[in-house]
């Protein structure tokens, strides 16, 4: 969330870069209801250091109090008790009311992030790997469902339409897929988590998908836990409510989870294929910096993602999202999007951000500086390393071959014991 204090001293300049996300947030009702709070709050204060005064008094100077004098202490205690009870209930109001108005204003874009409408006016930053050359080109679910990798009856059967069954050589890929992902992380300094996958209420909002997306999640009836989104809930609560140190700065974390989304508002959207699931595995990096390493971590974060698409061989393109087309928590975005064949397009596999301090306030994650100086909130960054999912339904598409086989990316053929190829059996 932002900073209140920031707002208050500087809510036009806040307001115009909320604006930049196609319309913005109103601050009015935030500033009105910080300086009623703080009055309020204020009152409060002075209301309680009075008592404590008189309190004091009759402790240590009972006995020196005149008849008169004692009568008027205790008129006052009285009146000021009244008071207090009555500031009290409107002080919690509107706090509370104040913490609800924050925690639903977005973080606001960095500079750098490009303006922008809608998700047309992204940038395309670079591009990577040759498009391959493929004769009428397949789409990658009639390319599983005839080799056996998918079957998407039996999980409408088991669940609902968006929950698949992988069989055989497909869930050894996703297997082999994962085991790759975490591998390779780990090689590159990110310490593995295997991290619970339900969580609860105060997690979702230290992340941001709470207040802000009620109803996007899959909760349970008799607990306040939720399925995770993503892995990036479990790992950053990690440090929730803790202060780190300087000198353990960056943290870095892989961690692969199945992913759980009701996908509310995508009806009509990618109802084939393996691309939008509500069950689905992904591997997650995620970084925790000082603010001014947070930028260079967040490239070296996002090349991290890229170096797996390039080992699997599979042609991408890096693309900074304009202000209007950012997530709520996110500072600045790249989206990698992965070539698919048979549409003739990019699809995106990655989204890797950086939150600033966004969600380190929400969920007070913080670090004592190496210089003994005041506590500062950290930096959270967080990609995804990559979706395991849209990974195999790429892998299907760019290496399917003319007789009807899938050729297995070499990097993965160690994990696949060997194995090369997948044909029908």
């Amino acid at each position: 969330m932002l900073d209140i204090k920031q707002i208050r001293e500087n809510a036009t300049e806040v307001e115009k870069a909320l604006g930049r996300r196609n319309g913005g947030n109103s601050l009015k009702e935030i500033i009105q209801i910080d300086e009623e709070f703080r009055a309020a709050n204020a009152q409060w204060e002075d209301l309680n250091r009075r008592r404590n005064e008189i309190s004091e008094t009759f402790k240590t100077k009972l006995s020196t109090l005149s008849a008169e004098d004692k009568k008027s202490l205790q008129d006052e205690s009285k009146e000021l008790k009244q008071k207090h009870e009555a500031v009290g209930p409107k002080r919690q109001e509107l706090e509370e009311k104040l913490g609800q108005l924050i925690m639903a204003i977005p973080n606001i874009p960095d500079p750098s992030v490009p303006d922008g409408k809608d998700e047309n006016d992204n940038v395309e930053i670079s591009r990577w790997g040759d498009i391959p050359k493929i004769e009428n080109p397949r789409e990658h679910w009639d390319i599983g469902t005839e080799l056996g990798v998918f079957d998407f009856e039996r999980g409408v059967k088991i669940a609902e339409s968006r929950f698949t069954v992988l069989v055989d050589m497909g869930a050894k890929i996703e297997r082999a897929l994962m085991n790759f992902m975490l591998d390779t992380h780990s090689k590159n300094g990110y310490t593995e988590v295997f991290p619970p996958v339900m969580v609860n209420r105060d997690a979702l909002i230290g992340t941001g998908q709470l207040p802000k997306f009620e109803g996007d999640f899959y909760k349970c009836a008799d607990d306040e836990l939720y399925l995770i989104p993503t892995a990036e809930v479990p790992v950053t609560n990690l440090y929730r409510e803790e202060t780190l140190q300087e000198d353990d700065l960056p943290i870095l974390h892989c961690a692969y989870t199945p992913c759980f989304r009701r996908e509310a508002g995508s009806a009509g959207k990618d109802t084939r294929g393996y691309i939008r699931q509500h069950q689905f595995n992904k591997v997650e990096i995620v970084k925790f910096t000082t603010p001014e390493t947070s930028e260079d971590e967040h490239e070296k974060l996002t090349r991290d993602a890229e170096k797996i698409l390039e080992a699997l061989q599979l042609p991408y393109r890096r693309i900074v999202l304009c202000a209007a087309d950012l997530g709520f928590c996110a500072r600045k975005c790249y989206d990698l999007e992965v070539w698919f064949p048979a549409q003739n397009k990019y699809r995106e596999i990655s989204s890797c951000s950086n939150f600033a301090e966004f969600q380190a306030r929400r969920a007070n994650i913080r670090y004592k500086p190496a210089d003994g100086g005041k506590s500062r909130y950290v930096h959270t960054l967080n990609g995804s390393g990559l979706a395991i999912g849209r990974a195999l339904a790429a892998i299907l598409e760019n290496y399917q071959q003319p007789d009807g086989s899938v050729r297995i990316p070499d990097v993965l053929v160690p994990y696949m014991g060997g194995v090369k190829e997948i044909r029908k059996r």
